[in-house]
């Protein structure tokens, strides 16, 4: 979707989430000594400015991480990216998912990023394309070209935009076809909850396809009246150990029960 800009959104609930639960995956895997593979399907530009025309516009940002970083204390892996980002680019920067994973991976890891939109692309390649290799390609159609990747073990991001309405079919199909040629692979694929219900569907295709992949949804109110996202959902199929804690640790945080179904 080339018209998607994340600048608007960076930094609001759904990033809280998804950031959280992707730094403490990593840093679980990061712990072992073995390298990994770090692969990201719709990257966006890796870092954003809070203080900017775009995050103003839509108020998600100060909804957003600007009243929720207190529930991350120092120590906790998303926490100390964020310190890191903003000692590094300023007390205004945000990280997103690419620079996440930058900060905490370790030289031998291996980071592969996609993004076709061309401005989007180049302010990525200039922030990470030193250390990752960044394409300009479809996120699906390159995700399928390397898996299983080398090294073999490692953790793949999906995060479309939700904007292309074939994406609510085509998410489930890709996630199943990935775990069958990358069965020790973690996958994370992150969607919306919307006030439509038009993510249930979707929801429901996962859950037939991979029975064993674990869901897990916070819900929050709208950034701004009639703003129609109402919580965030993330599917991870073997997520490593101890992701587990901080998933009912969110749970406490961010119940579903604010908002609307599931």
């Amino acid at each position: 979707m080339l018209s998607y800009q994340h600048a608007y959104h960076a930094g609001n609930m759904a990033d809280v989430h998804k950031h959280a639960v992707l730094a403490t995956a990593l840093a679980y895997m990061t712990a072992k000594p073995k390298p990994i593979t770090y692969i990201e399907t719709h990257a966006g530009r890796g870092l954003y400015r809070l203080d900017g025309a775009e995050a103003a516009k839509t108020g998600e940002a100060a909804q957003g991480i600007a009243r929720r970083e207190a529930d991350f204390p120092p120590g906790h892996p998303y926490r100390d990216c964020l310190d890191a980002v903003r000692a590094a680019h300023g007390a205004t920067a945000y990280p997103g998912s690419p620079l996440i994973a930058e900060t905490l991976l370790r030289v031998g890891d291996v980071l592969h990023l996609a993004e076709l939109h061309p401005r989007e692309h180049a302010a990525l390649d200039a922030l990470l394309g030193r250390r990752a290799r960044v394409h300009r390609r479809d996120g699906a159609e390159l995700a399928l070209s390397l898996c299983p990747p080398d090294p073999r073990r490692g953790l793949m991001l999906i995060d479309p935009s939700w904007e292309v309405k074939d994406e609510w079919a085509e998410m489930p199909r890709l996630l199943a076809r990935l775990h069958r040629v990358w069965p020790v692979g973690v996958l994370m694929l992150w969607y919306p909850r919307l006030v439509s219900g038009a993510h249930l569907s979707m929801v429901r295709d996962v859950r037939a396809r991979l029975p064993e992949a674990r869901l897990h949804e916070i819900g929050f109110p709208p950034a701004r009246p009639g703003h129609g996202m109402i919580g965030s959902g993330l599917v991870l199929v073997n997520p490593p150990w101890g992701v587990e804690d901080e998933l009912a640790r969110l749970s406490a945080l961010f119940p579903t029960s604010a908002s609307g179904p599931s």
